[in-house]
């Protein structure tokens, strides 16, 4: 079975962001400095972003602008 450039990108995209909320749990678990959890979040969604013009729709589009408007109020309380 072949699979298509655009599958395996999807995919690489999908494990990007899962591999960097494994990170974010590891860092909140082990208390790290909100400034290096902060760190990551950015990165995460910038992954997000990509998955999401990668995968087109609402529902992308949606989960980016939940976790933007969640990043900005934690640098808020920061």
């Amino acid at each position: 079975m072949r699979t298509g450039r655009g599958y395996r990108r999807h995919v690489d995209e999908s494990s990007a962001i899962l591999e960097r909320l494994e990170r974010i749990e590891m860092l909140d678990r082990r208390g790290a400095p909100p400034a290096e959890v902060v760190e990551e979040l950015r990165a995460l969604l910038e992954e997000a972003e990509a998955w999401s013009r990668a995968e087109g729709g609402d529902a992308g589009a949606r989960a980016v602008e939940d976790l933007r408007g969640a990043l900005e109020r934690d640098m808020i309380a920061m």
